[in-house]
């Protein structure tokens, strides 16, 4: 399984290279990816555990959240900065890989049972059981790659770098890493006393830690009465901040808890019942800093998330602050983190979906509070709609444009068209009418104009006429290659670094090599391009050759002198 999404991984990443479809049908090609990487790993991790329909079931309902959530997040950024981009976005990767993680462990723990919902010490065992898997599988795909690298380093002492080569190909790393993985998933499932005990001493140093973090969390709530809260405000992330605090307050208490079985060293847990109670204003704290932040600017994306993660914290909370004031260790823990454990995949699948989009949120927050009169046309953050309001933002933004009327009308049009230009080479004209070709008369190679060379690896290395930008470019069309087929050495008319284009053997164009900055006045040199007084020349000195090697050599000074006459002396 590792190697057939391996193989599919390395297929997906060919056509995106090479702007292939389904690379060009971004609706299927986000979906693919998300699929290739996600639904092997739960495959691997199930074999064994689950029945056979109980596993399609699973697996099925994996799959079509899987896919409608990737095919909502490409078509919410279609017109956006990233249209060009057919991978699955950032933060859906993030979220739909913790969303799986969780669901998955319920479903295993719910099927070792034969139960809907399992026992609280089955829900532990299997979920950082999982998670440790999935540590551990990573931790030994890095270690096969530096095993790998070391080998690729033997082999090149003797003049043998066929690993060396293989390694910077995809056809080998990425196979070799999803082999490598899923390698290691299987070790780990089928060693589970190894796993659990390393999952015991990872418990025992992380629950000694706590006392720590509650002490110090403790000096910070006490200090604030001193401090007062206008330094926390002045942060403009203290909702963050303390969030990921109560994050940590959260896994720590968990490691020291575990599933409640055996009570630890007394130390830790006194601290566990002070951080469960410390939860509670750390969460408040968030909240009022978030409520701060959303009644005086509005709702954004990141406080869309936030609003999110606030949620989740005030159920922690709540639970673990009923937990901490009743008697015995802990008693009603286990009910609080699996019913959190049930509410988290529900609550990102409402944020990737359209129902509670950020992008769409905070697009309303903002024209709500237009229309109540609470900002002006003009305070409003119109780029931010843009670019990060998706196409929630750009639709609101058109309705608001063919509706506003007088002086701001005429403004939101600017600030539109400042947006619109680098849009889908808006404003940009194309290649063909940037290049002036050289010798007069001649055309470009059609497949060479169709090249979006913006996409090409090389794209930083180009001109600016090459790179979308609005600049003048010469073209020179010669055969450098002694093959027949022509070469096209283009450079910006100021005398910028130019490069030398050619056609690999599919056909593709390529960047075959870079001539160097002309300085000084180059206007003779380039007048003497144009009027055809360029030839290929063979080389002063031919490359050496050894052992197999080509070795290229370099004459005469890196950056040539425009302004310096040429040398009749010389060959």
């Amino acid at each position: 399984m590792g190697l057939v999404q391996g193989v599919l991984l390395y297929l997906l990443y060919t056509a995106l290279q090479d702007t292939l479809w389904p690379a060009t049908a971004p609706l299927l090609f986000a979906p693919l990816v998300l699929l290739g990487v996600l639904l092997p790993v739960i495959l691997i991790s199930a074999l064994g555990h689950l029945p056979r329909r109980t596993l399609a079931g699973w697996v099925s309902a994996a799959a079509i959240a899987i896919v409608l959530l990737a095919i909502h997040d490409v078509w919410r950024r279609l017109g956006g900065v990233d249209v060009l981009r057919p991978t699955p976005s950032g933060p859906l990767t993030v979220c739909l890989a913790a969303a799986c993680f969780i669901a998955h462990a319920l479903v295993l723990a719910g099927a070792r049972e034969h139960r809907r919902i399992a026992t609280y010490a089955t829900y532990f065992d299997v979920a950082w059981t999982l998670g440790l898997q999935l540590v551990f599988s990573a931790l030994f795909v890095g270690a096969t790659w530096l095993v790998l690298q070391l080998g690729a380093s033997l082999f090149d002492l003797i003049r043998l770098d066929f690993l060396s080569q293989a390694m910077e190909k995809a056809w080998f790393s990425i196979p070799v890493t999803a082999f490598a993985f899923a390698c290691a998933m299987h070790l780990t499932d089928v060693k589970p006393a190894i796993v659990r005990g390393i999952r015991n001493l990872v418990h025992v140093l992380l629950s000694w830690t706590l006392p720590v973090l509650t002490l110090l969390v403790a000096g910070f709530l006490a200090s604030l009465p001193f401090t007062g809260l206008a330094p926390l405000w002045a942060t403009r992330s203290a909702a963050g901040m303390l969030l990921s605090a109560a994050a940590c307050f959260v896994v720590l208490i968990n490691a020291a808890w575990q599933d409640g079985s055996e009570r630890p060293a007394r130390v830790i847990a006194v601290s566990a019942r002070v951080a469960s109670l410390l939860l509670a204003p750390l969460t408040l704290l968030a909240g009022y800093a978030l409520a701060l932040r959303v009644l005086d600017h509005g709702w954004s994306l990141d406080r869309v998330i936030a609003g999110a993660c606030l949620l989740v914290a005030a159920c922690y909370a709540g639970g673990y602050a009923a937990a901490a004031m009743r008697r015995g260790w802990l008693p009603t823990l286990a009910g609080v983190n699996i019913a959190a454990a049930f509410a988290v995949p529900g609550i990102l699948a409402l944020l990737l979906s359209p129902l509670v989009d950020p992008g769409r949120v905070a697009v309303a927050s903002q024209l709500a509070r237009l229309d109540a009169g609470r900002i002006t046309l003009r305070q409003l953050d119109v780029a931010y709609l843009w670019e990060h309001g998706a196409r929630y933002g750009r639709a609101a933004l058109a309705r608001l444009e063919s509706s506003t009327t007088g002086p701001d009308a005429a403004w939101l049009r600017t600030e539109l068209a400042h947006l619109r230009q680098p849009d889908l080479d808006a404003g940009v004209r194309p290649l063909a009418d940037q290049l002036h070709v050289w010798p007069a008369g001649t055309t470009l190679p059609a497949s060479f104009v169709q090249t979006d060379w913006r996409r090409t690896l090389h794209s930083a290395h180009l001109p600016p006429c090459m790179r979308g930008q609005n600049a003048q470019c010469d073209a020179f069309i010669l055969d450098l290659g002694g093959d027949v087929r022509p070469e096209v050495v283009v450079i910006g008319t100021d005398g910028e670094a130019g490069v030398v284009l050619r056609q690999d053997a599919r056909g593709a164009w390529e960047l075959a090599a870079s001539l160097p900055l002309l300085l000084g006045d180059c206007t003779s040199v380039l007048d003497a391009m144009r009027a055809g007084r360029l030839r290929a020349a063979p080389p002063v000195l031919a490359d050496l050759q050894i052992d197999g090697r080509r070795i290229p050599l370099e004459d005469g000074p890196d950056y040539p002198d425009c302004g310096t006459p040429p040398d009749s002396n010389k060959p």
